[in-house]
């Protein structure tokens, strides 16, 4: 199977120094025990920390040279409606997402239809550690380590068939513990969707976490969609069904706000929101008052997709 390269992001548009503190500081991070936090830790005991989390991860040059945001930046600063609105509620709520038991149910057009609970997904599929570019449609960025399956290599054990032209997503619904989805701000549950090909783009992840842990629930866990080349409301949060469907499905977003809110969700800095520019980002950790960054076509990862789009008319579908 062809590797497919992330490209490398100059230094002068990733995280600063002063927020990354350190690929040693990263890795500290990553243990998640309040006393590794003040000793410094050896790379070989970080990989046998991840190992433990994740049996048999595969480490990947997907990312490489990418610096990622800090962490406790991009874990407190989330857009998870059924936790709360606001930027703080998701992480102060988190823990009202009840993560067992789990299972994601895959049906439609395919020929083994199913229901697979989280603790297979990490058992039975070998895990990936892939650091990718994040951009979210409010214009701000970051860089996350995400472990996760390659979508393309989930889907293909249910089988899909010559009939399946798209996937459908969606997220959980819990209104009795998660306070968000007792307000009718969306149409829950929250629902997503992506074309066969791009479902099945080696880009495309099926992530169980990030910064070398178990996914936060603020961050979707504990399985969610991470679409790199795409706004961050593409990539839906704790899933419970993934469905294989001959029609293109609808989305919350473009169902609540259709002029402001396409099914691509393409990361395009020809194609403005309605209220706001795309033209430039801010990159979470650099302050409000920080210089914009250019946005990249397809957030940095053109080469890799942009046949997918051959033909199209972008600022169509949008």
């Amino acid at each position: 199977m062809a590797r497919h390269r992330v490209p490398r992001i100059r230094s002068s548009e990733i995280t600063p120094q002063a927020v990354w503190e350190g690929r040693r500081e990263f890795l500290r991070l990553a243990l998640g025990a309040t006393a590794a936090l003040a000793v410094p830790v050896a790379a070989g005991d970080v990989d046998a920390t991840l190992a433990t989390a994740f049996p048999g991860l595969v480490r990947t040059d997907l990312g490489a040279g990418l610096k990622p945001t800090a962490r406790e930046v991009f874990t407190s600063y989330n857009n998870f409606v059924e936790l709360g609105s606001g930027k703080e509620a998701p992480a102060e709520n988190a823990h009202l997402l009840r993560l067992r038991p789990w299972a994601v149910r895959v049906d439609g057009e395919c020929e083994a239809p199913g229901e697979i609970g989280i603790d297979d997904i990490l058992g039975r599929f070998p895990q990936e550690e892939r650091i990718y570019r994040f951009r979210c449609v409010e214009a701000w960025s970051a860089v996350v380590p995400w472990v996760g399956v390659p979508l393309r290599d989930f889907l293909a054990r249910f089988k899909p068939t010559s009939k399946a032209r798209y996937v459908a997503f969606q997220s959980v619904h819990d209104p009795k513990n998660l306070p968000g989805q007792r307000r009718p701000v969306l149409a829950w549950p929250y629902v997503e969707g992506l074309r066969i090909d791009e479902a099945t783009h080696p880009l495309t992840l099926l992530a169980t976490g990030c910064y070398g842990r178990p996914l936060p629930g603020q961050n979707g866990a504990p399985v969610r969609l991470v679409v790199p080349w795409k706004y961050g409301f593409k990539s839906a949060k704790s899933l419970v069904r993934i469905s294989f469907v001959e029609q293109m499905p609808q989305t919350t977003w473009s169902k609540l706000q259709p002029d402001e809110y396409g099914f691509y969700a393409n990361v395009n800095p020809s194609v403005d929101h309605p209220r706001w520019s795309q033209k430039r980002e801010r990159r979470l950790g650099e302050g409000l008052l920080a210089s914009r960054h250019p946005t990249a076509m397809y957030n940095g990862y053109e080469t890799e997709v942009a046949g997918l789009y051959a033909g199209m008319d972008l600022a169509r579908h949008y």
